[in-house]
């Protein structure tokens, strides 16, 4: 008799079949037993061909569409029955102890919900991640990103947020916290669900032991229009959901400022950095999609703070700008 298991992967993937066999290669390694589910984006670069032949372990999900890793996600959730998700990006690949160190932190300590791995740039033992943390205008940056790999990141700590691209995470937290936003397509429905468990109490952890090397940026660039957008885009949406009210408004005040400010140095001929974040029809497309999705993002507001037992101020006191 197969031994139970407590735990399910979630993979999610698009057009990443030269990136798929490593990344579950790493997870059939794992010393802890699992389930894993595939979700497929509607990949046409042969990825269907390559789990069936090569995986046909891994319960997959094929998607009519590309709904990005945040819709991945939320479609995957459905199908976990397990008491313990675990999140891993498809050019990641982990350390066998990796669910098992992350998981028995889980079971020792019943307020943490969610362990986040100690991600390492691929090939150059600096971090990548190392736990998200809240800057003073409201974005999640990447504790670590490209430092060494040493103290303090050889110390397991309590941080604002997890990296959605290795974590462990227990399935009725997350449920109980409302999900992952399929809206978000892209970006920040990792630091959007933290906001949510730490409003309904939960602590995040992360665990220097729990090891994943990563290809970052393998699946998207960072330089793109598409980041900018959903980065701006999606950080707006999440303090309007999550954060506290004028902290929120502050945010949005600021974005519509600097968007003016930038028209202005244009029209005036002032050298401006020709990156996509800097450019007006970009910032124009953020703030009409924030405004198109402020009702919902209202109605969310108002039910996130029914589920709350800790005040907005209190999360935004802690840990933005720490």
């Amino acid at each position: 008799m197969a031994e139970r298991s407590d735990i399910t992967v979630v993979v999610v993937t698009w057009q990443g079949a030269h990136l798929l066999p490593e990344c579950l290669a790493s997870l059939a390694a794992q010393t802890l037993p699992h389930e894993v589910i595939v979700v497929d984006n509607a990949s046409s670069d042969g990825t269907e061909q390559l789990l069936a032949n090569n995986f046909p372990q891994a319960s997959v999900i094929t998607l009519a569409r590309n709904t990005g890793f945040a819709g991945g996600v939320a479609a995957a959730l459905d199908h976990v029955r397990t008491p313990y998700l675990a999140l891993l990006n498809n050019d990641a690949a982990a350390d066998p102890y990796w669910l098992e160190r992350s998981v028995a932190v889980l079971r020792a300590d019943a307020a943490v919900a969610a362990v986040t791995a100690k991600l390492l740039l691929w090939g150059s033992g600096r971090i990548n991640n190392a736990g998200v943390v809240l800057t003073r205008d409201g974005y999640g940056a990447d504790r670590g990103l490209d430092e060494r790999d040493g103290p303090p990141y050889d110390r397991a700590a309590e941080v604002f947020g997890f990296s959605g691209g290795a974590a462990v995470l227990r399935t009725d937290a997350v449920q109980g916290a409302g999900g992952v936003p399929a809206l978000f397509f892209l970006y920040y429905e990792d630091t959007d669900l933290a906001w949510r468990l730490r409003l309904a109490g939960w602590h995040v952890c992360y665990l220097p032991d729990a090891v994943v090397r990563h290809r970052h940026a393998a699946t998207s660039n960072r330089d793109s229009p598409m980041f900018a957008y959903y980065n701006e885009r999606n950080r707006l949406l999440m303090l309007l959901r999550s954060a506290p009210a004028g902290f929120a408004v502050r945010q949005m005040v600021r974005f519509c400022v600097t968007s003016a400010s930038l028209a202005a140095r244009r029209a005036m001929r002032q050298q401006v950095p020709d990156v996509p974040v800097f450019r007006l029809r970009l910032r124009l497309r953020v703030l009409a999609a924030v405004v198109r999705w402020l009702p919902w993002a209202l109605r969310e507001r108002r039910a996130i703070g029914r589920r709350a037992i800790v005040p907005r101020q209190v999360v935004a006191a802690d840990w933005v700008g720490r």
